[in-house]
């Protein structure tokens, strides 16, 4: 099998309120981007890597990811886009992972259980039960409905799809003038059946300024049962 993933980190991350890029914060020793590009290196069965950056990260991801031997392209104006752009890239392979750079606590099980599910199903992405009561309102804020919440999983990455596939259905949402901000719609649009892969409320996107230390509580917790072992 040959294998890509593709790590998108080409968002302004205007949510974090820094000047730099969000990937290029710290987190007990290593940048956000090193962790996500780490998760997947060090897998058997990820043969290529591709991160997707701007323009003014490029260097800066350059010289923090040289040991990982990644390809670099830059993003699109919107994530579609940004995957567009990496999927050029590829000549061929079997599967396809895409992933948000700004998850940096992926782990190496929840990975390799998309990708069997994708193996056994064609198409996945790891999801959580949603906890919370989720309601549906209109553009007053007048709640106009409430799902049950026993059907509602609250989609993350990585999702993972075969490559042939993804690619006509990324095709095909472009020929339609569709711009999504999920992959999984891009294929849903596509026909292709996407199945959820349970995993852990641990893979936190790092968005604003207090994700941070909630990540920093999830390493060290990691740390101090791995110690316990």
């Amino acid at each position: 099998m040959n294998n890509t993933a593709i790590i998108l980190g080409a968002g302004s991350g205007t949510r974090m309120k820094c000047e730099k890029s969000k990937l290029l914060l710290e987190l007990d020793g290593a940048t956000v981007i090193e962790r996500s590009v780490r998760a997947f290196f060090e897998l058997p069965f990820i043969n290529n890597i591709i991160v997707v950056c701007r323009e003014e990260d490029r260097e800066d991801f350059s010289s923090l990811l040289k040991p990982y031997g990644v390809t670099f392209c830059i993003g699109g104006s919107t994530r579609q886009g940004s995957v567009k752009n990496a999927l050029k890239l590829i000549d061929n392979c079997d599967c396809v992972f895409i992933h948000d750079g700004a998850r940096p606590l992926i782990t190496a099980k929840e990975i390799e259980d998309t990708y069997n599910n994708t193996l056994k199903y064609g198409a996945s992405a790891v999801g959580v039960p949603v906890k919370d009561t989720i309601k549906v309102v209109d553009g007053d804020g007048k709640i106009l409905d409430t799902p049950d919440r026993s059907s509602l999983i609250s989609i993350r990455t990585p999702q993972v799809f075969e490559f042939s596939e993804y690619k006509k259905a990324l095709e095909s949402a472009e020929n339609k003038g569709l711009d999504f901000t999920d992959d999984c719609a891009v294929a849903e649009s596509y026909g292709i059946s996407v199945y959820v892969t349970l995993g852990e409320y641990d893979n936190i996107k790092i968005t604003t300024p207090e994700d941070l230390p909630l990540a920093l509580s999830i390493i060290s917790r990691r740390e101090s049962n791995d110690k316990n072992r």
